[in-house]
């Protein structure tokens, strides 16, 4: 796809659109993201699926995120004229940072609109902060939650508690309930972390994030979020007019210049 010119001067009075990629059996960001923008003027986000069912270590899970599925789904977004690209997804968690550098480095070039990820968005942010120690909630199987830490450990995050369910079917993440969401992160925040990591973007940990922050009196960062947070930079809108869904959008940290390389 040839990469079409871009205008370097966003601003709010010009409609914005943000293009998510999303797992196929993905129940929950979808609705997340549009009520997470609900009160942003001029901002619409957009989105396209592949095939994604399962979360494990196996040579099939792997393969479901393939650059050439996730970079077909990326240009049918840029059809759409999208302002920026997000891999609404955690892979990159398990199988390496440098695989969603990567991809958004191959977006960028087929559709000409910057791109990032749920994961470098929170890298980025948690740079920004300040922040090395971490708590990890996920609803991953061991061998993925300990694929986890070690990749996190690999880029200068110290994984000092973790709560996981051992869940590998994807579409399963969606049906975990809110009062479980909560004992994982009020149980891994006794470690006294920085900050913690809801690493899913199928579990639906977003909507408890303001209230357990208060309780906690810490970060806490849901990755449907921080993908938000990441596609709202790149595309040069403040991510401050975000209110009610934690610490993540109110300027706590000052992270520098939007990027999508981190």
């Amino acid at each position: 796809m040839t990469a079409r010119p871009r205008s370097s001067n966003l601003s709010s009075a010009k409609p914005i659109r943000l293009g998510m990629l999303t797992p196929s059996s993905n129940t929950v960001l979808e609705p997340v993201c549009y009520r997470m923008l609900a009160c942003v003027p001029d901002v619409s986000v957009h989105f396209a699926r592949f095939r994604v069912t399962e979360i494990s270590l196996g040579a099939a899970a792997d393969g479901q995120f393939s650059r050439d599925a996730m970079l077909h789904a990326a240009e049918l977004l840029g059809d759409a004229r999208v302002d920026s690209i997000c891999w609404n997804g955690t892979s990159a968690s398990w199988l390496g940072f440098d695989r969603d550098r990567d991809l958004c480095a191959a977006i960028a070039r087929a559709t000409g609109a910057p791109a990032t990820s749920s994961v470098l968005a929170m890298a980025e942010w948690l740079r920004g902060a300040g922040i090395e120690r971490v708590g990890l909630v996920s609803p991953y199987i061991d061998g993925v939650q300990l694929q986890i830490g070690e990749t996190l450990a690999g880029e200068g995050f110290d994984v000092v508690a973790e709560q996981h369910l051992g869940l590998s079917e994807n579409f399963a993440f969606a049906e975990v309930a809110a009062r479980r969401i909560e004992h994982m992160i009020r149980a891994t925040a006794k470690a006294a972390p920085q900050a913690i990591l809801v690493m899913c973007t199928n579990l639906r940990a977003a909507p408890l994030v303001n209230a357990l922050e208060r309780e906690l009196e810490l970060p806490i960062l849901d990755s449907v979020a921080t993908a938000i947070w990441g596609s709202l930079r790149i595309a040069g809108v403040d991510p401050g007019g975000v209110a009610g869904w934690g610490r993540l959008f109110d300027g706590l940290a000052s992270p520098g210049a939007p990027r999508a390389d981190v």
